[in-house]
Protein backbone atom coordinates (compact mmCIF):
# COMPACT_ATOMS: atom_id res chain seq x y z
CA UNK A 1 0.00 0.00 0.00
CA UNK A 2 2.88 2.39 0.74
CA UNK A 3 4.17 1.78 -2.80
CA UNK A 4 0.72 2.72 -4.11
CA UNK A 5 0.77 5.97 -2.11
CA UNK A 6 4.22 6.78 -3.48
CA UNK A 7 3.07 6.19 -7.06
CA UNK A 8 0.10 8.53 -6.64
CA UNK A 9 2.24 11.30 -5.19
CA UNK A 10 5.02 10.97 -7.75
CA UNK A 11 2.48 11.13 -10.57
CA UNK A 12 0.93 14.23 -9.03
CA UNK A 13 4.22 16.07 -8.56
CA UNK A 14 5.35 15.10 -12.05
CA UNK A 15 2.19 16.69 -13.46
CA UNK A 16 3.18 20.09 -12.12
CA UNK A 17 5.04 21.76 -14.95
CA UNK A 18 8.43 23.09 -13.99
CA UNK A 19 8.49 21.81 -10.45
CA UNK A 20 12.02 20.46 -10.66
CA UNK A 21 13.74 21.77 -13.84
CA UNK A 22 16.12 19.16 -15.16
CA UNK A 23 18.91 21.34 -16.47
CA UNK A 24 19.94 24.91 -17.00
CA UNK A 25 19.87 24.24 -20.72
CA UNK A 26 16.09 24.39 -20.54
CA UNK A 27 16.13 28.03 -19.38
CA UNK A 28 17.45 31.27 -20.73
CA UNK A 29 21.17 31.62 -20.01
CA UNK A 30 21.50 33.07 -16.49
CA UNK A 31 23.47 36.15 -15.59
CA UNK A 32 26.25 36.41 -13.05
CA UNK A 33 25.17 35.35 -9.58
CA UNK A 34 23.90 38.06 -7.25
CA UNK A 35 26.38 38.56 -4.40
CA UNK A 36 23.53 38.68 -1.88
CA UNK A 37 22.12 35.36 -3.14
CA UNK A 38 25.58 33.78 -3.11
CA UNK A 39 26.06 34.87 0.51
CA UNK A 40 22.66 33.42 1.48
CA UNK A 41 23.56 30.05 -0.07
CA UNK A 42 26.96 29.97 1.61
CA UNK A 43 25.31 30.76 4.96
CA UNK A 44 23.06 27.72 4.40
CA UNK A 45 26.12 25.60 3.54
CA UNK A 46 27.83 26.75 6.75
CA UNK A 47 24.97 25.33 8.84
CA UNK A 48 25.44 21.88 7.27
CA UNK A 49 28.20 20.25 9.30
CA UNK A 50 28.34 17.05 7.26
CA UNK A 51 27.33 16.31 3.67
CA UNK A 52 27.85 12.77 2.40
CA UNK A 53 25.94 13.53 -0.82
CA UNK A 54 28.83 15.68 -2.06
CA UNK A 55 26.42 18.24 -3.48
CA UNK A 56 27.61 21.19 -1.41
CA UNK A 57 31.27 20.52 -2.28
CA UNK A 58 30.46 21.98 -5.72
CA UNK A 59 29.52 25.31 -4.13
CA UNK A 60 32.83 27.08 -4.73
CA UNK A 61 33.83 30.06 -6.83
CA UNK A 62 32.18 33.45 -7.26
CA UNK A 63 29.38 32.56 -9.70
CA UNK A 64 26.58 30.45 -8.19
CA UNK A 65 24.63 30.76 -11.46
CA UNK A 66 27.23 29.45 -13.89
CA UNK A 67 26.07 25.85 -13.68
CA UNK A 68 28.85 24.58 -11.43
CA UNK A 69 26.87 24.95 -8.19
CA UNK A 70 24.89 21.74 -8.12
CA UNK A 71 21.13 22.02 -7.35
CA UNK A 72 21.10 25.80 -7.94
CA UNK A 73 19.37 27.53 -10.85
CA UNK A 74 19.01 31.21 -11.64
CA UNK A 75 17.09 33.61 -13.84
CA UNK A 76 18.73 35.78 -16.57
CA UNK A 77 19.28 38.54 -14.01
CA UNK A 78 21.47 36.28 -11.88
CA UNK A 79 18.96 35.77 -9.08
CA UNK A 80 18.52 32.29 -7.60
CA UNK A 81 15.11 30.83 -8.50
CA UNK A 82 15.58 27.14 -7.64
CA UNK A 83 17.32 25.25 -4.87
CA UNK A 84 16.60 21.54 -5.24
CA UNK A 85 18.52 19.23 -2.88
CA UNK A 86 17.11 15.73 -3.15
CA UNK A 87 18.66 12.74 -1.41
CA UNK A 88 17.82 9.05 -1.87
CA UNK A 89 15.52 8.18 1.04
CA UNK A 90 16.47 4.48 1.18
CA UNK A 91 20.24 4.99 1.08
CA UNK A 92 21.21 5.64 4.71
CA UNK A 93 24.75 6.57 3.73
CA UNK A 94 23.60 9.65 1.80
CA UNK A 95 22.55 12.54 4.03
CA UNK A 96 23.19 16.06 5.23
CA UNK A 97 23.62 16.82 8.92
CA UNK A 98 22.93 20.26 10.31
CA UNK A 99 20.12 22.80 10.48
CA UNK A 100 18.23 25.02 8.04
CA UNK A 101 19.72 28.49 7.92
CA UNK A 102 17.35 31.44 8.12
CA UNK A 103 19.50 32.94 5.34
CA UNK A 104 17.43 31.04 2.78
CA UNK A 105 14.66 33.52 3.54
CA UNK A 106 16.90 36.14 1.91
CA UNK A 107 16.49 34.67 -1.58
CA UNK A 108 13.62 36.92 -2.74
CA UNK A 109 13.37 35.43 -6.24
CA UNK A 110 13.24 31.81 -5.11
CA UNK A 111 10.36 29.89 -6.70
CA UNK A 112 11.31 26.29 -5.93
CA UNK A 113 12.80 25.17 -2.61
CA UNK A 114 13.34 21.43 -2.25
CA UNK A 115 15.41 19.97 0.59
CA UNK A 116 14.24 16.38 0.85
CA UNK A 117 15.60 12.99 1.83
CA UNK A 118 18.53 14.50 3.74
CA UNK A 119 17.56 12.59 6.91
CA UNK A 120 19.68 14.42 9.52
CA UNK A 121 18.76 18.07 8.99
CA UNK A 122 17.25 19.03 12.34
CA UNK A 123 15.94 22.11 14.10
CA UNK A 124 12.93 24.27 13.20
CA UNK A 125 11.68 25.52 9.87
CA UNK A 126 12.93 29.14 9.93
CA UNK A 127 10.29 31.84 10.24
CA UNK A 128 12.21 33.74 7.55
CA UNK A 129 10.77 31.36 4.95
CA UNK A 130 7.59 33.46 5.15
CA UNK A 131 9.47 36.12 3.15
CA UNK A 132 9.79 33.85 0.10
CA UNK A 133 6.68 35.34 -1.49
CA UNK A 134 7.50 34.10 -5.03
CA UNK A 135 7.71 30.49 -3.86
CA UNK A 136 5.50 28.01 -5.76
CA UNK A 137 7.01 24.74 -4.50
CA UNK A 138 8.16 24.10 -0.91
CA UNK A 139 9.27 20.52 -0.26
CA UNK A 140 11.11 19.76 3.00
CA UNK A 141 10.21 16.09 3.38
CA UNK A 142 12.14 13.16 4.90
CA UNK A 143 14.48 15.14 7.11
CA UNK A 144 14.44 15.41 10.92
CA UNK A 145 12.94 18.87 11.28
CA UNK A 146 11.38 19.76 14.65
CA UNK A 147 9.08 22.32 16.18
CA UNK A 148 5.79 23.63 14.86
CA UNK A 149 4.70 24.26 11.29
CA UNK A 150 5.31 28.05 11.03
CA UNK A 151 2.08 29.99 10.64
CA UNK A 152 4.00 32.40 8.42
CA UNK A 153 3.90 29.86 5.60
CA UNK A 154 0.34 31.05 5.10
CA UNK A 155 1.80 34.24 3.57
CA UNK A 156 3.20 32.34 0.57
CA UNK A 157 0.20 33.07 -1.63
CA UNK A 158 1.72 31.63 -4.83
CA UNK A 159 2.45 28.25 -3.28
CA UNK A 160 1.17 25.30 -5.32
CA UNK A 161 2.96 22.42 -3.56
CA UNK A 162 3.64 22.16 0.18
CA UNK A 163 5.23 18.98 1.54
CA UNK A 164 6.72 18.78 5.03
CA UNK A 165 6.19 15.02 5.34
CA UNK A 166 8.51 12.65 7.18
CA UNK A 167 9.86 14.94 9.88
CA UNK A 168 9.32 15.38 13.64
CA UNK A 169 6.99 18.36 13.49
CA UNK A 170 4.44 18.76 16.27
CA UNK A 171 1.62 21.05 17.32
CA UNK A 172 -1.45 21.98 15.30
CA UNK A 173 -1.92 22.38 11.58
CA UNK A 174 -1.82 26.19 11.41
CA UNK A 175 -5.14 27.71 10.25
CA UNK A 176 -3.11 30.21 8.18
CA UNK A 177 -2.50 27.49 5.60
CA UNK A 178 -6.08 28.12 4.51
CA UNK A 179 -4.80 31.30 2.86
CA UNK A 180 -2.87 29.29 0.27
CA UNK A 181 -5.63 29.40 -2.34
CA UNK A 182 -3.36 28.25 -5.17
CA UNK A 183 -2.33 25.08 -3.36
CA UNK A 184 -2.75 21.91 -5.40
CA UNK A 185 -0.88 19.55 -3.07
CA UNK A 186 -0.41 19.53 0.70
CA UNK A 187 1.45 16.72 2.45
CA UNK A 188 2.09 17.00 6.20
CA UNK A 189 2.13 13.24 6.72
CA UNK A 190 4.48 11.22 8.94
CA UNK A 191 4.91 13.83 11.66
CA UNK A 192 3.47 14.27 15.18
CA UNK A 193 0.86 16.93 14.47
CA UNK A 194 -2.14 17.11 16.78
CA UNK A 195 -5.49 18.84 17.12
CA UNK A 196 -8.28 19.08 14.55
CA UNK A 197 -8.14 19.63 10.81
CA UNK A 198 -8.61 23.43 10.72
CA UNK A 199 -11.82 24.77 9.19
CA UNK A 200 -9.83 27.37 7.23
CA UNK A 201 -8.62 24.65 4.84
CA UNK A 202 -12.04 24.84 3.19
CA UNK A 203 -10.57 27.69 1.10
CA UNK A 204 -8.21 25.33 -0.76
CA UNK A 205 -10.55 24.91 -3.73
CA UNK A 206 -7.77 23.90 -6.15
CA UNK A 207 -6.53 21.05 -3.96
CA UNK A 208 -5.79 17.82 -5.82
CA UNK A 209 -3.74 15.90 -3.22
CA UNK A 210 -4.39 16.02 0.56
CA UNK A 211 -2.16 13.94 2.87
CA UNK A 212 -2.18 14.31 6.66
CA UNK A 213 -1.50 10.63 7.37
CA UNK A 214 0.57 9.24 10.26
CA UNK A 215 -0.01 12.04 12.75
CA UNK A 216 -2.10 12.37 15.93
CA UNK A 217 -4.91 14.50 14.52
CA UNK A 218 -8.27 14.25 16.27
CA UNK A 219 -11.84 15.42 15.83
CA UNK A 220 -14.06 14.98 12.79
CA UNK A 221 -13.35 14.63 9.11
CA UNK A 222 -14.72 18.03 8.08
CA UNK A 223 -17.77 18.27 5.85
CA UNK A 224 -16.01 20.85 3.64
CA UNK A 225 -13.78 18.11 2.22
CA UNK A 226 -16.68 17.45 -0.15
CA UNK A 227 -16.04 20.87 -1.76
CA UNK A 228 -12.65 19.85 -3.19
CA UNK A 229 -14.00 19.13 -6.66
CA UNK A 230 -10.58 18.63 -8.25
CA UNK A 231 -9.20 16.32 -5.60
CA UNK A 232 -7.84 12.93 -6.65
CA UNK A 233 -5.88 11.81 -3.55
CA UNK A 234 -6.89 11.83 0.14
CA UNK A 235 -4.88 10.09 2.86
CA UNK A 236 -5.91 10.77 6.46
CA UNK A 237 -4.88 7.34 7.72
CA UNK A 238 -3.14 6.61 11.03
CA UNK A 239 -4.61 9.42 13.09
CA UNK A 240 -7.23 9.64 15.84
CA UNK A 241 -10.11 10.96 13.76
CA UNK A 242 -13.57 9.95 14.99
CA UNK A 243 -17.33 10.06 14.32
CA UNK A 244 -19.16 9.29 11.05
CA UNK A 245 -17.98 9.80 7.50
CA UNK A 246 -19.25 13.10 6.04
CA UNK A 247 -21.80 12.38 3.30
CA UNK A 248 -20.41 15.25 1.22
CA UNK A 249 -17.17 13.30 0.74
CA UNK A 250 -19.00 10.93 -1.57
CA UNK A 251 -19.63 13.70 -4.12
CA UNK A 252 -15.95 13.73 -5.12
CA UNK A 253 -16.30 12.23 -8.57
CA UNK A 254 -12.60 12.79 -9.42
CA UNK A 255 -11.31 11.07 -6.27
CA UNK A 256 -9.00 8.18 -7.16
CA UNK A 257 -7.36 7.25 -3.85
CA UNK A 258 -9.01 7.34 -0.39
CA UNK A 259 -7.37 6.01 2.77
CA UNK A 260 -8.94 6.60 6.19
CA UNK A 261 -7.51 3.47 7.82
CA UNK A 262 -6.28 3.28 11.44
CA UNK A 263 -8.56 5.90 12.95
CA UNK A 264 -11.55 5.74 15.30
CA UNK A 265 -14.28 6.30 12.73
CA UNK A 266 -17.74 4.93 13.45
CA UNK A 267 -21.09 4.37 11.77
CA UNK A 268 -21.72 2.72 8.43
CA UNK A 269 -20.46 3.13 4.90
CA UNK A 270 -23.22 5.12 3.16
CA UNK A 271 -24.78 3.87 -0.07
CA UNK A 272 -23.39 7.02 -1.72
CA UNK A 273 -19.97 5.35 -1.85
CA UNK A 274 -21.07 4.10 -5.26
CA UNK A 275 -20.87 7.71 -6.54
CA UNK A 276 -17.06 7.72 -6.36
CA UNK A 277 -16.80 6.63 -9.99
CA UNK A 278 -13.07 7.42 -10.32
CA UNK A 279 -12.02 5.55 -7.19
CA UNK A 280 -9.23 3.03 -7.70
CA UNK A 281 -8.19 2.40 -4.07
CA UNK A 282 -10.35 2.45 -0.92
CA UNK A 283 -8.95 1.65 2.54
CA UNK A 284 -11.12 1.98 5.65
CA UNK A 285 -9.31 -0.68 7.71
CA UNK A 286 -8.83 -0.61 11.48
CA UNK A 287 -11.75 1.62 12.43
CA UNK A 288 -15.04 0.99 14.24
CA UNK A 289 -17.42 0.76 11.28
CA UNK A 290 -20.47 -1.48 11.62
CA UNK A 291 -23.40 -2.63 9.51
CA UNK A 292 -23.42 -4.14 6.05
CA UNK A 293 -20.99 -3.42 3.24
CA UNK A 294 -23.29 -1.54 0.83
CA UNK A 295 -24.29 -3.15 -2.47
CA UNK A 296 -23.51 0.14 -4.24
CA UNK A 297 -19.83 -0.68 -3.91
CA UNK A 298 -20.30 -2.95 -6.93
CA UNK A 299 -20.76 0.21 -9.06
CA UNK A 300 -17.13 1.23 -8.58
CA UNK A 301 -15.94 0.33 -12.06
CA UNK A 302 -12.34 1.46 -11.55
CA UNK A 303 -11.75 0.09 -8.06
CA UNK A 304 -8.82 -2.32 -7.92
CA UNK A 305 -7.91 -2.24 -4.20
CA UNK A 306 -10.53 -2.64 -1.42
CA UNK A 307 -9.48 -2.90 2.23
CA UNK A 308 -12.25 -2.98 4.85
CA UNK A 309 -10.41 -5.17 7.37
CA UNK A 310 -10.51 -4.89 11.18
CA UNK A 311 -13.89 -3.28 11.61
CA UNK A 312 -17.29 -4.55 12.74
CA UNK A 313 -18.94 -5.21 9.38
CA UNK A 314 -21.52 -8.00 9.50
CA UNK A 315 -23.29 -10.41 7.16
CA UNK A 316 -24.45 -10.63 4.52
CA UNK A 317 -21.87 -9.55 1.97
CA UNK A 318 -23.30 -7.72 -1.04
CA UNK A 319 -24.26 -9.94 -3.96
CA UNK A 320 -21.78 -8.71 -6.54
CA UNK A 321 -22.48 -9.73 -10.12
CA UNK A 322 -19.84 -10.77 -12.64
CA UNK A 323 -19.85 -7.22 -13.99
CA UNK A 324 -19.60 -5.56 -10.55
CA UNK A 325 -16.24 -4.09 -9.50
CA UNK A 326 -14.70 -5.33 -12.78
CA UNK A 327 -11.23 -3.89 -12.06
CA UNK A 328 -10.83 -5.47 -8.63
CA UNK A 329 -7.38 -6.99 -8.00
CA UNK A 330 -6.97 -6.84 -4.21
CA UNK A 331 -9.56 -7.44 -1.46
CA UNK A 332 -9.19 -7.52 2.33
CA UNK A 333 -12.23 -8.25 4.51
CA UNK A 334 -10.24 -9.76 7.40
CA UNK A 335 -11.26 -9.58 11.06
CA UNK A 336 -14.80 -8.25 10.90
CA UNK A 337 -17.98 -9.87 12.23
CA UNK A 338 -18.44 -11.89 9.07
CA UNK A 339 -19.41 -15.56 9.09
CA UNK A 340 -18.80 -16.42 5.46
CA UNK A 341 -18.66 -20.21 5.71
CA UNK A 342 -17.22 -20.44 2.22
CA UNK A 343 -15.47 -17.90 0.02
CA UNK A 344 -18.08 -16.19 -2.21
CA UNK A 345 -17.96 -17.07 -5.90
CA UNK A 346 -17.58 -13.41 -6.86
CA UNK A 347 -14.19 -13.61 -5.15
CA UNK A 348 -13.03 -17.11 -6.20
CA UNK A 349 -14.08 -16.60 -9.84
CA UNK A 350 -12.14 -13.36 -10.36
CA UNK A 351 -8.64 -12.71 -11.59
CA UNK A 352 -7.35 -11.36 -8.26
CA UNK A 353 -3.78 -10.79 -7.06
CA UNK A 354 -4.42 -10.46 -3.30
CA UNK A 355 -7.12 -12.21 -1.26
CA UNK A 356 -7.25 -11.55 2.50
CA UNK A 357 -10.10 -13.21 4.38
CA UNK A 358 -8.52 -13.86 7.78
CA UNK A 359 -10.95 -14.31 10.66
CA UNK A 360 -14.03 -14.58 8.42
CA UNK A 361 -15.22 -17.90 9.92
CA UNK A 362 -14.47 -19.92 6.81
CA UNK A 363 -15.11 -23.65 7.19
CA UNK A 364 -14.50 -26.84 5.26
CA UNK A 365 -11.80 -27.42 2.70
CA UNK A 366 -9.47 -24.82 1.25
CA UNK A 367 -11.19 -22.84 -1.54
CA UNK A 368 -10.57 -23.39 -5.24
CA UNK A 369 -9.82 -20.30 -7.30
CA UNK A 370 -10.85 -20.16 -10.96
CA UNK A 371 -7.77 -18.07 -11.86
CA UNK A 372 -5.06 -19.33 -9.48
CA UNK A 373 -2.26 -18.16 -11.76
CA UNK A 374 -3.01 -14.49 -10.97
CA UNK A 375 -2.73 -14.81 -7.17
CA UNK A 376 0.36 -13.30 -5.54
CA UNK A 377 -0.81 -13.17 -1.90
CA UNK A 378 -3.36 -15.20 0.11
CA UNK A 379 -4.31 -14.81 3.77
CA UNK A 380 -6.94 -17.27 5.02
CA UNK A 381 -5.61 -17.42 8.59
CA UNK A 382 -7.70 -17.54 11.78
CA UNK A 383 -10.52 -19.58 10.29
CA UNK A 384 -11.80 -23.16 10.67
CA UNK A 385 -10.44 -24.64 7.45
CA UNK A 386 -9.80 -28.37 7.51
CA UNK A 387 -8.33 -31.15 5.43
CA UNK A 388 -5.26 -31.44 3.26
CA UNK A 389 -3.23 -28.95 1.26
CA UNK A 390 -1.90 -31.25 -1.47
CA UNK A 391 -3.66 -29.64 -4.46
CA UNK A 392 -4.22 -26.12 -3.11
CA UNK A 393 -1.16 -24.55 -4.74
CA UNK A 394 -1.69 -26.17 -8.14
CA UNK A 395 -1.22 -23.59 -10.93
CA UNK A 396 -0.54 -20.75 -8.44
CA UNK A 397 2.53 -19.83 -10.46
CA UNK A 398 2.65 -16.19 -9.30
CA UNK A 399 2.15 -16.82 -5.59
CA UNK A 400 4.63 -15.01 -3.32
CA UNK A 401 3.01 -15.02 0.14
CA UNK A 402 0.62 -17.47 1.79
CA UNK A 403 -0.78 -17.34 5.31
CA UNK A 404 -2.93 -20.28 6.47
CA UNK A 405 -2.12 -20.11 10.19
CA UNK A 406 -4.61 -20.76 13.01
CA UNK A 407 -6.80 -23.23 11.15
CA UNK A 408 -7.52 -26.96 11.51
CA UNK A 409 -5.43 -28.12 8.57
CA UNK A 410 -4.07 -31.63 8.92
CA UNK A 411 -1.39 -32.86 6.52
CA UNK A 412 2.18 -34.07 6.25
CA UNK A 413 4.84 -31.58 5.14
CA UNK A 414 5.73 -33.97 2.32
CA UNK A 415 2.39 -33.02 0.71
CA UNK A 416 3.35 -29.35 0.57
CA UNK A 417 4.17 -28.44 -3.03
CA UNK A 418 4.70 -24.69 -3.16
CA UNK A 419 5.47 -22.56 -6.24
CA UNK A 420 9.13 -21.83 -6.95
CA UNK A 421 8.76 -18.06 -6.51
CA UNK A 422 7.15 -18.10 -3.08
CA UNK A 423 8.81 -15.85 -0.49
CA UNK A 424 6.70 -16.36 2.66
CA UNK A 425 4.91 -19.44 4.10
CA UNK A 426 2.98 -19.17 7.38
CA UNK A 427 1.34 -22.38 8.57
CA UNK A 428 1.63 -21.91 12.31
CA UNK A 429 -1.00 -23.29 14.71
CA UNK A 430 -2.45 -26.11 12.65
CA UNK A 431 -2.05 -29.90 12.86
CA UNK A 432 0.85 -30.24 10.43
CA UNK A 433 3.12 -33.26 10.89
CA UNK A 434 6.13 -34.70 9.14
CA UNK A 435 9.76 -33.64 8.88
CA UNK A 436 11.34 -30.26 8.14
CA UNK A 437 13.50 -31.90 5.50
CA UNK A 438 10.43 -31.91 3.23
CA UNK A 439 10.56 -28.11 2.93
CA UNK A 440 14.21 -27.38 3.84
CA UNK A 441 16.51 -29.22 1.46
CA UNK A 442 18.79 -28.62 -1.52
CA UNK A 443 15.71 -27.93 -3.67
CA UNK A 444 14.44 -25.10 -1.46
CA UNK A 445 13.99 -21.93 -3.51
CA UNK A 446 16.38 -19.03 -2.98
CA UNK A 447 13.31 -16.75 -3.11
CA UNK A 448 12.00 -18.16 0.18
CA UNK A 449 12.52 -15.63 3.01
CA UNK A 450 9.98 -16.56 5.72
CA UNK A 451 8.96 -19.97 7.09
CA UNK A 452 6.66 -20.19 10.11
CA UNK A 453 5.50 -23.71 10.97
CA UNK A 454 5.43 -23.18 14.74
CA UNK A 455 2.84 -24.76 17.04
CA UNK A 456 2.25 -27.88 14.98
CA UNK A 457 3.10 -31.58 15.29
CA UNK A 458 6.34 -31.61 13.31
CA UNK A 459 8.93 -34.18 14.36
CA UNK A 460 12.32 -35.41 13.16
CA UNK A 461 15.43 -33.26 13.27
CA UNK A 462 16.58 -29.89 11.94
CA UNK A 463 18.10 -30.62 8.50
CA UNK A 464 21.44 -29.35 7.26
CA UNK A 465 21.28 -25.95 5.55
CA UNK A 466 22.85 -25.62 2.15
CA UNK A 467 24.47 -22.46 0.82
CA UNK A 468 22.43 -20.07 -1.27
CA UNK A 469 19.34 -19.92 0.94
CA UNK A 470 18.02 -16.42 1.67
CA UNK A 471 15.84 -17.14 4.70
CA UNK A 472 15.27 -14.11 6.91
CA UNK A 473 12.83 -15.68 9.37
CA UNK A 474 12.67 -19.31 10.52
CA UNK A 475 10.13 -20.17 13.22
CA UNK A 476 9.83 -23.86 14.09
CA UNK A 477 8.93 -23.38 17.74
CA UNK A 478 6.39 -25.47 19.69
CA UNK A 479 6.78 -28.74 17.81
CA UNK A 480 8.35 -32.14 18.58
CA UNK A 481 11.65 -31.58 16.83
CA UNK A 482 14.64 -33.42 18.32
CA UNK A 483 18.34 -33.71 17.51
CA UNK A 484 20.89 -30.91 17.39
CA UNK A 485 21.10 -27.49 15.80
CA UNK A 486 23.41 -28.13 12.80
CA UNK A 487 26.56 -26.03 12.50
CA UNK A 488 25.47 -25.35 8.90
CA UNK A 489 22.98 -22.86 10.39
CA UNK A 490 25.73 -20.36 9.56
CA UNK A 491 24.83 -20.75 5.87
CA UNK A 492 21.64 -18.75 6.55
CA UNK A 493 23.58 -15.52 6.22
CA UNK A 494 20.44 -13.38 5.73
CA UNK A 495 18.68 -14.74 8.85
CA UNK A 496 17.18 -12.06 11.10
CA UNK A 497 14.84 -14.09 13.30
CA UNK A 498 15.31 -17.66 14.59
CA UNK A 499 12.86 -19.39 16.93
CA UNK A 500 13.37 -23.07 17.82
CA UNK A 501 11.79 -22.82 21.29
CA UNK A 502 9.60 -25.47 22.94
CA UNK A 503 11.04 -28.51 21.20
CA UNK A 504 13.21 -31.47 22.20
CA UNK A 505 16.50 -30.16 20.84
CA UNK A 506 19.70 -31.49 22.44
CA UNK A 507 23.42 -30.93 22.11
CA UNK A 508 25.28 -27.65 22.34
CA UNK A 509 24.63 -24.24 20.81
CA UNK A 510 26.89 -24.23 17.71
CA UNK A 511 29.71 -21.66 17.66
CA UNK A 512 28.81 -21.00 14.01
CA UNK A 513 25.60 -19.28 15.13
CA UNK A 514 27.79 -16.25 15.83
CA UNK A 515 28.35 -15.78 12.10
CA UNK A 516 24.74 -14.70 11.54
CA UNK A 517 25.51 -10.98 11.54
CA UNK A 518 21.93 -9.91 10.73
CA UNK A 519 20.26 -11.88 13.54
CA UNK A 520 18.23 -9.68 15.92
CA UNK A 521 15.80 -12.22 17.45
CA UNK A 522 16.92 -15.57 18.89
CA UNK A 523 14.77 -17.93 20.97
CA UNK A 524 16.29 -21.25 22.05
CA UNK A 525 14.18 -21.56 25.20
CA UNK A 526 12.52 -24.70 26.63
CA UNK A 527 14.70 -27.34 25.00
CA UNK A 528 17.40 -29.73 26.26
CA UNK A 529 20.49 -27.80 25.20
CA UNK A 530 23.69 -28.39 27.17
CA UNK A 531 27.13 -26.81 27.43
CA UNK A 532 27.89 -23.10 27.37
CA UNK A 533 26.45 -20.10 25.56
CA UNK A 534 29.21 -19.52 22.98
CA UNK A 535 31.08 -16.22 23.16
CA UNK A 536 30.91 -16.10 19.36
CA UNK A 537 27.43 -14.62 19.79
CA UNK A 538 29.10 -11.38 20.90
CA UNK A 539 29.90 -10.89 17.21
CA UNK A 540 26.22 -10.37 16.41
CA UNK A 541 25.89 -6.61 16.83
CA UNK A 542 22.25 -6.43 15.73
CA UNK A 543 20.84 -8.72 18.48
CA UNK A 544 17.81 -7.18 20.22
CA UNK A 545 16.16 -10.20 21.86
CA UNK A 546 17.51 -13.55 23.00
CA UNK A 547 16.15 -16.25 25.30
CA UNK A 548 18.07 -19.27 26.56
CA UNK A 549 15.78 -20.12 29.50
CA UNK A 550 14.70 -23.60 30.55
CA UNK A 551 17.57 -25.62 29.08
CA UNK A 552 20.53 -27.42 30.69
CA UNK A 553 23.14 -24.75 30.00
CA UNK A 554 26.08 -24.03 32.29
CA UNK A 555 29.01 -21.64 32.53
CA UNK A 556 29.52 -17.91 32.17
CA UNK A 557 27.09 -15.85 30.12
CA UNK A 558 29.00 -13.91 27.41
CA UNK A 559 30.00 -10.71 29.20
CA UNK A 560 29.29 -8.06 26.64
CA UNK A 561 26.30 -6.16 25.36
CA UNK A 562 23.53 -7.00 24.93
CA UNK A 563 23.83 -10.40 26.66
CA UNK A 564 24.90 -9.00 30.03
CA UNK A 565 22.00 -6.54 30.10
CA UNK A 566 19.19 -8.85 28.98
CA UNK A 567 16.77 -9.61 31.84
CA UNK A 568 17.66 -12.53 34.10
CA UNK A 569 14.50 -14.29 32.91
CA UNK A 570 16.24 -14.86 29.55
CA UNK A 571 18.64 -17.26 31.36
CA UNK A 572 16.43 -18.67 34.13
CA UNK A 573 15.86 -22.39 34.77
CA UNK A 574 19.19 -23.69 33.50
CA UNK A 575 21.77 -25.83 35.32
CA UNK A 576 24.43 -23.35 36.30
CA UNK A 577 24.58 -20.19 34.18
CA UNK A 578 26.42 -17.35 35.89
CA UNK A 579 27.70 -13.86 35.26
CA UNK A 580 25.64 -10.76 34.61
CA UNK A 581 22.67 -10.55 34.73
CA UNK A 582 22.78 -13.77 36.80
CA UNK A 583 24.80 -14.12 40.01
CA UNK A 584 28.62 -13.97 39.70
CA UNK A 585 30.46 -17.12 38.70
CA UNK A 586 32.13 -18.90 41.63
CA UNK A 587 35.82 -18.22 41.89
CA UNK A 588 35.59 -15.02 39.83
CA UNK A 589 36.56 -11.69 41.28
CA UNK A 590 33.80 -9.15 41.66
CA UNK A 591 32.53 -8.38 38.18
CA UNK A 592 33.08 -4.93 36.83
CA UNK A 593 30.29 -3.11 35.04
CA UNK A 594 30.40 -3.21 31.27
Amino acid sequence: MQILVWVFEVLFISSLVGVFPLSLAETTSPGVCSEADRAALLAFKAKIVKDTTGILSSWIGRDCCGGDWEAVQCNPAGRVTTLALQGPVKDSSMYMKGTLSSSLGSLPFLQVLVISGMKLITGPIPDSFSKLTRLTQLVLEDNSLQGNVPSGLGLLSHLQTLSLAGNHLKGPVPPSLGNLRNLGMINLGRNSLSGPIPASLKNLHLLQSFDLSFNSLSGLIPEFIGQFRNITFIDLSNNQLSAHLPIAMFNLVSLSYLSLSHNQLTGTIPEQVGNLKSLTSLSLSSNKFIGHIPASISRLQNLWSLNLSRNGFSDPLPDVSNRGIPSLLSIDLSFNNLSLGTVPKWITDRQLSDVNLAGCKLRGSLPRFTRPDSLSSIDLSNNFLTGSISTFFTKMTSLQKVKLSNNLLKFDLSELKVPDGISSIDLHSNQVCGSLSSILNNRTSSFLEVIDVSNNLISGTIPEFSEGLNLKELNIGSNKIAGQIPSSISNLIELERLDVSRNLITGTIPMSLGRLANLHWLDLSINRLTGRIPTSLLGIKSMRHASFRANRLCGEIPQGRPYNIFPASAYAHNLCLCGKPMPPCRGNKQETSQ
